[in-house]
C-alpha cells in the first residue's frame, strides 16, 4: 500500500463514522471538496461505491460497511500503540470515555475516579449515564461498566464489584392487606411493579432459582417505570412488590422499610464488571482506571 493511499482511507473512514462531508472535512481540517475528491478517488482505485451521497445524508454501502469494519480495528490498534508511546512519559495523562448506569457510576465507579484525577492531574474522565447497552466502538466509548452477565463474549470484561443477588421486597403496609408469597407462583396473584428495560423497551421478567431449577415469572401490577428510584420509591409507599438487586434495596430491608421475601429463590449472579473491546491496546492511564476499579 502507498503512504497516500492510508490517507484515502483515513479520509473514507471519517466521512462514513460522521456521516458527513462537513463534520467530516471539520475534523480533518480540510476542504469538503478535497475530501470529496479524495473519496472519490478511493472509490476509482477500488472499483466500487463506497458511499452513497443525497443533499441531506451519506450513507455507507454494503461495500462501505465492509470497509470500515475493517478499518476500525485497524486503526484502533494504531491508536491504542501511539497512545502507549505517549504515556510513557513521567506523568500518565489522557483522556478516558466511559458509559455506566447511574447506579454503578455513584457507588463503584466515582470513588475509584476521584481517587485517580487527583493522584494525576493529567487523566480526564468522561462518565455518560445511560441505562441501555452501548456500542462501544461506535460511540467512541473506551470501556463501559455493566452487569457481569449481560457482557458480550467478545469483550474483555473486569469484575468491579462483588456477587449480587435479586431481591423481592415490599413495604409492611403492603404486607397489612396481602399475604407474603411461599413461592414465585404466588406473584401471580400480587400486585407488582414492573421494570421497563432501557434498550429494547420489553419488561423485565422477574428470574429466580432453586436447587439448580430456573424459574421465570412475568408478574403484573397498577405500576410500570424505566427508573429504578422511582421504582424503590413506589414500593416504599405500598404500590406493590418489587424486584431489584440487593444493592439497591438493601438498605431498606436493613432499616425495615420494606420486607424481603422469597429469598431461598434468589441465588447470587456476576456484579458489577468494567468492559471493554478485546482488541483495545489500553495507554497507562486506562490500565491506572482499570487497577483502581479491580475488585480484589
Amino acid at each position: 500500500m502507498k503512504r497516500d493511499e492510508l490517507g484515502d482511507l483515513i479520509a473514507f473512514l471519517t466521512v462514513a463514522e460522521e456521516r458527513s462531508f462537513t463534520r467530516a472535512a471539520a475534523q480533518m481540517g480540510t476542504s469538503q471538496s478535497s475530501l470529496s475528491h479524495t473519496v472519490r478517488r478511493l472509490e476509482e482505485r477500488m472499483g466500487v461505491r463506497l458511499l452513497t451521497r443525497t443533499t441531506r445524508h451519506v450513507v455507507p454501502t454494503d461495500a462501505g460497511e465492509k470497509l470500515m469494519a475493517t478499518l476500525r480495528p485497524a486503526f484502533n490498534d494504531i491508536s491504542g500503540q501511539i497512545n502507549d508511546l505517549t504515556a510513557m512519559r513521567q506523568k500518565p495523562g489522557g483522556n478516558i470515555r466511559i458509559t455506566s448506569s447511574r447506579h454503578a457510576a455513584e457507588t463503584i465507579l466515582m470513588p475509584a475516579v476521584k481517587r485517580l484525577m487527583a493522584e494525576y492531574p493529567d487523566v480526564n474522565i468522561e462518565i455518560s449515564i445511560d441505562q441501555r447497552f452501548v456500542d462501544l466502538v461506535e460511540e467512541r466509548f473506551d470501556a463501559g461498566v455493566r452487569l457481569g452477565e449481560s457482557i458480550e463474549k467478545d469483550m474483555i470484561a473486569v469484575r468491579i464489584g462483588p456477587e449480587l443477588r435479586m431481591v423481592v421486597a415490599g413495604s409492611p403496609d403492603y404486607f397489612k392487606h396481602h399475604p407474603k408469597p411461599q413461592s414465585p407462583q404466588d406473584l401471580t396473584h400480587h400486585k407488582c411493579i414492573n421494570l421497563r428495560l432501557p434498550t429494547l423497551g420489553g419488561l423485565y421478567v422477574w428470574e429466580f432459582e432453586r436447587d439448580g431449577r430456573p424459574l421465570n415469572v412475568r408478574v403484573d401490577g397498577q405500576f410500570v417505570c424505566n427508573d429504578v428510584p422511582m421504582i424503590i420509591d413506589a414500593a416504599l409507599d405500598g404500590l406493590g412488590l418489587t424486584c431489584l438487586p440487593d444493592d439497591h434495596l438493601w438498605p431498606f430491608v436493613r432499616d425495615g422499610r420494606l420486607i424481603q421475601v422469597l429469598s431461598d429463590w434468589c441465588g447470587p449472579f456476576p456484579g458489577y464488571h468494567l468492559y471493554y473491546p478485546s482488541r483495545r491496546l489500553s495507554s497507562t492511564a486506562f490500565g491506572l482506571l482499570v487497577d483502581a476499579l479491580r475488585c480484589r
